[in-house]
């Protein structure tokens, strides 16, 4: 069974960080892109960063230098380090895995983070 499961999310001032991690069974972690994407209140969901496989890294443009992503294939864990939050980075945090070309995209349930003051 597929699981992804984010932890990490919270309350966190202005300028603060956070740091998210998905926990990933069921499948060949290694073999899938991993990515975050987030929800603000009242908005359509964000892509947000993305490693590959082969741990190449992509970030949009409003977090890049802010945010870190990584991933550690021997714990099937990824993780995106947050810092210098701001009151828009509010959102719910999902954990997404892709792989192409088996078709696969499976989702977490998400962890809520805060940047207020």
């Amino acid at each position: 069974q597929v699981q992804l499961v984010e932890s990490g999310g919270g309350l966190a001032q202005p300028g603060g960080s956070l740091r998210l991690s998905c926990a990933a069974s069921g499948f060949t972690f290694s073999s899938y892109a991993m990515s975050w994407a987030r929800q603000a209140p009242g908005k359509g969901l964000e892509w947000v960063s993305e490693i590959s496989s082969g741990g190449n890294t992509f970030y949009v443009d409003r977090v890049k230098g802010r945010f870190t992503i990584s991933r550690n294939n021997g714990e099937n864990t990824v993780l995106l380090q947050m810092n210098s939050l701001k009151p828009e980075d509010t959102a719910v945090y999902y954990c997404r895995a892709t792989d192409l070309d088996v078709r696969a995209d499976y989702w977490g349930q998400g962890t809520q983070v805060t940047v207020s003051s």
